[in-house]
C-alpha cells in the first residue's frame, strides 16, 4: 500500500517490527499506524464495551481505536496510540482488549447482546439481589474494566523531570506556531516552541499545501533552520503541553526514548514544568467524524488522516476510496488521491447545494444508510438527490468539519464559546491569563489566516513583554473560505450511529440519557460514558453535545460543554514523579 515518490519517510532505512507476534517492515519516520497500513493491516483493536472490530481512524494523538500494548523486556505499556508510536528495529507491539485473538474475540458476543447493554444498564442491572454485588457483580466488573493490561511487575524504566523558563511559549508548530515563534525570536525574545509530533509543521507536512511558491514541507524546513540557528530559541519535538496552571506555568510531557530502541542512558519520558511570560496557543484543530449506521468499521477514516498518510508517509489506505463530507475543505482529499493515481469511486456531499465539478462522480444531498464488511469495509449504501445506490469500496474518508483544540484554555475554568459560522467552539477571551489563542484553535482555518494569526499573536505577546516587534512579511498561501453545513445525525435510517468509538457510545445512547432525564451535559457524560475513554472524546464530544441539544430542545450554546481538565494527553506516573 506504499506509493513511490510520496512521503517524508527515509526509504533508505528499513525498520523491522512485530505486531501480534508477526513481523513487518516499515521505514524510519513511520509510525506504527502508517507502517501497519502500508502492510495492508486494517484491523488493529476491539472496542471497550461491545468488542467490535476497530481500525485506524486518525493520524494523531486523538486516536480512539488504534491503542496497543508495547512490550520491552519487563515493561508492558498499555494504551499506546499506534498513530503516535514511532517504529524502531525490535519494536514489539500487540493488540489489546481481545481474547483469544484480534480476528476471533470471544467477547464479541457482547455485540449480539447490545439491546440488553444500553447506556446506563449497569445502574439498573447490579442493584439486586444485594448479596450478589460483592461476590459476583464487582469481581466481574473489575475483570472487564479497562482496555490495556499491565505486566504486574515493577516499572524498571528511567524517567526524568525538568524545568524551563522563557519569555514566550508557543504551543504547536503548525503554520501559526512557526510564524509566532519566528516573529518573537527575531525580536530577541527567549522562545520555546513545543509540538507533540516528531516532525514540526502541522498540516503543512501532511497536506498538499504551498507556501511562498514552494511545498509546505520545504517552507517548514527553511523556517526551522532559521530558528535552530538562533541561540534564544529552543525547539521541543515529541513534547505535548498537557496542562495550564497558575502564573504562566504549563506541564509538558516529552517522549525521550519511546521512539527508539531502549538505551540505558536515556529516560523514556521527561515531564517539564515550563514557566512563560507570555504564551501563544497554536494547537490547531481536530477533524470530527460523521454519524451514520455502522460508521465504525475498519477502513472508515477521517479525510485529514487519509491525506496525512498519503503525503507524510506515502501510504494509501485502500485501492477503492469514497469520500463523504459536509464541508468544502475535505474535497482536497479526493483530489490528492486522484492525483496520486488512486481510484476515487465517488464523493458523497451531504449538502444539497454544493458544487459537483470534480474528476469523479459527485452525489449531492447524500446520506449513508449502511455499510458492510465486519473486519474491513467492503460496501457503502447511500441515498442521494437522485435516488439510492451502492458502492464497492475498501476505504471511506469522512469529514464532519473541524473542532478547534480549545482544551488548554479550559484548564483554569474557562468555558469555550460557540460559533455558528464554523459549527464549533472557540476559546473564550482571556480564559488563561497571558495566553493568546491563534490560528485553527481560534477558528481560523485557511493557511493564510493561520500565518497571519501567528504574526499578530506574537506581536501582542511582544508588546506585553515590552519588546519591539519586527516587520515580518506575510507568506503567500491559500486563503479559501471555510464553509460547512453541520450534520449531527443521519435521520430516517436503521442501525447504530457511533459517536465515541472507544467506549461504544451511539446517538441513541445520548437520546436515551435525555429521555431518562439526564439532561445536563455532565450527567449525560456519566450516564453514557461519552468522552470518558482514553481519548477523552476529542473526536466525539461536540457531536454528542449537538445530539443532546436536539433531544432536549435546546441550542448547543445553552447545552454547554463538559469540563476539560489536565492532562490533555495521558501522562504516566513515572514521568510525573521523575
Amino acid at each position: 500500500m506504499r506509493l513511490e515518490g510520496k512521503g517524508l519517510i527515509d526509504r533508505g532505512q528499513p525498520v523491522s517490527f512485530t505486531f501480534d507476534g508477526r513481523s513487518y517492515m516499515g521505514f524510519a519516520g513511520d509510525t506504527l499506524a502508517s507502517a501497519l497500513l502500508a502492510n495492508d493491516v486494517r484491523l488493529v483493536g476491539r472496542s471497550f464495551k461491545y468488542h467490535r472490530p476497530r481500525g485506524i481512524l486518525t493520524a494523531g494523538s486523538e486516536e480512539p481505536n488504534a491503542m496497543v500494548e508495547v512490550l520491552e523486556g519487563n515493561q508492558q505499556t498499555p494504551n499506546v496510540r499506534a498513530t503516535v508510536q514511532e517504529i524502531f528495529d525490535g519494536l514489539a507491539a500487540q493488540s489489546q482488549n481481545r481474547f483469544p485473538s484480534l480476528k476471533f474475540d470471544l467477547l464479541g458476543v457482547n455485540d449480539l447482546a447490545a439491546p440488553f447493554l444500553s447506556a446506563g444498564f449497569y445502574y439498573k442491572t447490579f442493584m439486586w439481589p444485594r448479596p450478589f454485588w460483592e461476590k459476583l457483580y464487582e469481581p466481574l466488573i473489575r475483570r472487564a474494566a479497562g482496555l490495556g493490561s499491565l505486566s504486574g511487575k515493577h516499572d524498571e524504566a528511567q524517567y526524568e523531570k525538568a524545568w524551563a523558563f522563557c519569555d514566550l511559549l508557543v504551543v504547536g508548530a503548525g503554520p501559526t506556531g512557526l510564524m509566532a515563534a519566528l516573529t518573537a525570536a527575531q525580536a530577541g525574545a527567549d522562545v520555546i516552541l513545543a509540538d507533540e509530533e516528531a516532525r514540526m509543521g502541522g498540516r503543512l507536512v501532511s497536506d498538499n499545501i504551498r507556501v511562498d511558491g514552494q511545498p509546505g514541507a520545504d517552507w517548514v524546513d527553511g523556517v526551522l533552520a532559521e530558528l535552530r540557528a538562533m541561540p534564544n530559541v529552543r525547539l521541543m519535538t515529541r513534547t505535548t503541553v498537557t496542562g495550564a496552571y497558575d502564573d504562566g506555568t504549563f506541564g509538558a510531557l516529552e517522549r525521550v526514548g519511546l521512539h527508539r530502541a531502549p538505551a540505558p542512558h536515556l529516560p523514556r519520558e521527561c515531564f517539564w514544568r515550563i514557566v512563560a511570560g507570555q504564551t501563544v496557543l497554536a494547537a490547531g484543530a481536530l477533524e470530527r467524524p460523521l454519524p451514520f449506521p455502522d460508521n465504525d468499521r475498519p477502513g472508515i477514516m477521517l479525510a485529514s488522516a487519509v491525506r496525512t498518510y498519503l503525503h507524510r508517509y506515502g501510504v494509501v489506505p485502500g485501492q477503492r476510496v469514497a469520500l463523504i463530507a459536509n464541508n468544502d475543505a475535505a474535497r482536497a482529499t479526493a483530489r490528492d488521491l486522484m492525483a496520486a493515481g488512486v481510484k476515487v469511486v465517488a464523493i458523497l456531499d451531504t449538502r444539497p447545494d454544493a458544487g459537483a465539478a470534480e474528476d469523479c462522480p459527485v452525489y449531492l444531498n447524500a446520506r449513508i444508510t449502511g455499510t458492510a464488511g465486519r473486519l474491513g469495509l467492503s460496501q457503502v449504501r447511500f441515498r442521494h438527490a437522485g435516488g439510492e445506490a451502492t458502492l464497492e469500496v475498501d476505504t471511506l474518508a469522512v469529514s464532519g468539519g473541524w473542532n478547534p483544540t480549545v482544551h488548554l484554555t479550559c484548564h483554569l475554568n474557562g468555558r469555550p464559546v460557540w460559533r455558528d459560522d464554523i459549527a464549533a467552539f472557540v476559546p473564550a477571551a482571556n480564559a488563561v491569563p497571558r495566553l493568546t489563542p491563534a490560528g485553527a484553535c481560534n477558528g481560523s482555518f485557511s493557511t493564510t489566516a493561520c500565518l497571519r494569526d501567528g504574526i499578530t499573536a506574537a506581536k501582542a505577546a511582544l508588546a506585553a513583554l515590552g519588546k519591539t516587534a519586527p516587520d515580518v512579511a506575510l507568506p503567500v498561501a491559500e486563503d479559501a473560505a471555510y464553509t460547512i453545513t453541520p450534520l449531527w445525525e443521519t435521520e430516517g435510517v436503521e442501525g447504530r450511529q457511533w459517536l465515541d468509538f472507544a467506549n461504544d457510545v451511539t446517538t441513541k445512547d445520548v437520546k436515551l440519557s435525555a429521555q431518562e432525564n439526564f439532561r445536563s451535559v455532565e450527567h449525560m457524560k456519566r450516564y453514557t460514558t461519552q468522552g470518558m475513554a482514553p481519548d477523552q472524546g476529542k473526536n466525539s464530544n461536540v457531536a454528542a453535545l449537538a445530539v443532546l441539544a436536539d433531544a432536549t430542545g435546546r441550542g448547543i450554546p445553552e447545552t454547554g460543554t463538559t469540563t476539560f481538565r489536565p492532562p490533555y494527553h495521558p501522562v504516566s506516573f513515572g514521568a510525573l514523579t521523575g
